[in-house]
């Protein structure tokens, strides 16, 4: 999900509140990835092979260790993982089109923004 796309939502519920009081918005990009797809994403983006390797639980908080981060903020990090890996973050909203009036952004358009930005 894009900062910028996250952004010009709140935007618009804010400019609008009366429009978006109660309401709930589900903020995503346009399609679910799975990490093997991220993965090739960056590695066309980069022009760097990227794999992913799949981890277990014990896997995932091991690697994580030696980041030395709070115990609350690995287990955020192995859940989200989890969640990515197992397939339940695949959900994907109508939402930032129907908040901004274009399209959520790519994993692919954002990093092709980045990169065109990256000599600046």
């Amino acid at each position: 999900m894009a900062q910028d796309d996250i952004a010009e939502a709140a935007v618009t519920v804010l400019l609008s509140p009366e429009e978006h009081a109660g309401a709930t918005y589900d903020l995503t990009g346009p399609e679910a990835l799975t990490l093997d797809e991220v993965a090739a994403t960056l590695t066309r983006a980069t022009g760097r092979t990227i794999t992913y390797r799949p981890e277990t639980a014990e896997e995932a908080y091991a690697s994580r260790a030696v980041y030395d981060a709070p115990a609350w903020q690995v287990e955020a990090w192995v859940s989200t993982y989890l969640a990515i890996a197992t397939g339940e973050l695949e959900g994907v909203s109508g939402d930032v089109p129907a908040l901004t009036g274009h399209p959520a952004t790519s994993l692919e358009e954002l990093l092709a923004r980045r990169s065109m930005g990256a000599g600046e």
